[in-house]
């Protein structure tokens, strides 16, 4: 997911999009574990994703505790 399309959530969608992202790398390492994963880069591209949902969600609450 882009930046832009996440920076539109806000923070109930940010955390369930980054908790759909944990679990997705999840079985792509349970994948590799048992040999069955054939593309390797996407366990870091979703590593990756993760990392970006969760500074876009920091941001956000950053955002919101400014606000108040």
């Amino acid at each position: 997911m882009k930046t832009t399309e996440l920076r539109q959530k806000d923070v109930a969608g940010l955390q369930a999009e980054v908790k759909e992202l944990q679990k997705a790398h999840f079985g792509l390492r349970m994948q590799k574990a048992t040999q069955q994963l054939t593309n390797l880069s996407t366990l870091r591209s979703t590593r990756r994703a993760i990392a970006r949902a969760k500074t876009i969600l920091a941001e956000t609450i950053v955002k919101q505790g400014a606000k108040k």
